[in-house]
């Protein structure tokens, strides 16, 4: 069976009433027999009927046990550092989300976890950088923005071999594209925000977990926390998941067109997309994944921050906007917006330059999409001839 027959058909047909739909169960509390006595359930914080088909059903895609459903990603990532006791050490990837960055050196350093950034493209940068005060190694693959590429199962390895958990943040992926826990993560999270959702209306978080004993303690941290996801929410979730496999097939088709034709731009200075041969992580991703996802960044010779925001404020397509993943074209520029929270220092040693811009491509036509770019660098050339005509009047 295929991954997306398993996918359809993961999602379970209404025991009570056939319907094909899973049911919103909006409620707060459950009836119980007698104390302790109930069907499964007694309040909507612990659990919830459409919130446990979402929880199975991410479970299975990512080949895990235990699937766990929040109120957002950060609230997700939130809850499995909630693992950790002060005095532990976190081992994350240098180009790393800036929510996740907040999290960890705003909220939690303060409370002894301490967190060390390196290039997880180089296995040797893991190993020298780990200690035994490292329980979690953080990756995300690809990066949030520059798309970097790890090998999963050797980080893996080296993490069971130090007896450190290895979580993957597999949000640009998809469980469509790549599956961490068969290759050796223990943790699996998501902004399901993104692909899962896929149509921007919705903030959620998944945790899918390898063991039923780490799910267990995940599911604790959630219910005495309470960073749940609504019966609705999770709905919605379920409704964007049944479409997954289709739509991020087309996102990767005009993911490569957007990539190669930039990669010819003669205003763009380098490319960051895993489809590409010449991305320096290409067969790792080939390796490890079924596909290159949708998102592509890059950046321009002019590499200054007055360039890149005349160019996202110039296309009529790509809408500037937070976020990703959806049915429509969007594009940031991570230097002042989802990663204004790193210092530039941290930032630029990371490779998010102030002219690099991310792209999420869309289901339009990749046609249209090129063009829009195209005339977007055109009007980005004008607006500098007309500036420097100024100057020399």
């Amino acid at each position: 069976m295929s991954n997306a027959t398993e996918l359809i058909h993961s999602i379970p047909v209404d025991p009570f009433t056939g319907s094909i739909s899973v049911p919103i169960y909006q409620t707060s509390t459950f009836v119980q027999e007698a104390p302790g006595v109930n069907k499964g359930y007694d309040y909507a914080r612990t659990g919830n009927p459409t919130r446990n088909v979402l929880e199975q059903l991410i479970a299975t895609l990512e080949k895990g046990t235990t699937g766990i459903a929040f109120g957002s990603g950060l609230a997700a990532i939130d809850a499995v550092i909630k693992l950790l006791e002060s005095g532990d050490e976190i081992l994350a990837v240098d180009d790393i989300y800036g929510g996740a960055f907040r999290l960890f050196t705003k909220v939690y350093q303060k409370f002894g976890i301490t967190v060390n950034y390196v290039d997880t493209t180089n296995l040797s940068n893991i190993v020298d950088a780990i200690t035994p005060k490292t329980k979690l190694i953080w990756l995300e693959t690809p990066t949030n923005p520059t798309l970097k590429i790890s090998d999963i199962e050797a980080i893996g390895k080296i993490a069971k071999a130090n007896n450190a958990l290895l979580c993957v943040d597999n949000t640009f992926a998809s469980p469509a594209l790549q599956l961490p826990i068969p290759l050796g993560a223990d943790i699996v999270v998501h902004s399901a925000t993104k692909y899962l959702g896929g149509h921007s209306d919705l903030i959620a978080g998944l945790v899918v977990t390898k063991t039923i004993e780490l799910g267990e303690k995940i599911k604790f941290i959630q219910n005495a926390s309470g960073a749940i996801l609504s019966p609705f929410d999770s709905w919605l979730v379920i409704r964007g998941i049944e479409t997954l496999h289709l739509r991020v097939k087309q996102h990767c088709v005009n993911a490569l067109v957007i990539a190669e034709y930039l990669e010819q731009h003669p205003d763009v200075e380098k490319v960051f997309y895993p489809g590409l041969k010449t991305h320096v992580n290409h067969d790792i991703a080939k390796k490890q994944s079924t596909g290159f996802g949708g998102i592509v960044s890059f950046t321009l010779k002019n590499d200054t921050i007055e360039a890149a925001t005349s160019f996202v404020t110039s296309t009529k397509y790509f809408k500037l906007a937070e976020s990703l993943g959806c049915i429509k074209s969007l594009l940031c520029h991570p230097a002042t917006m989802t990663h204004k929270s790193i210092p530039e220092v941290t930032r630029k040693s990371a490779g998010v330059a102030d002219s690099l811009i991310r792209l999420s491509v869309g289901l339009e036509e990749s046609d249209d999409l090129v063009k829009d770019l195209g005339q977007a660098f055109e009007r980005v050339q004008r607006l500098k001839s007309n500036k420097e005509f100024k100057c020399i009047n």
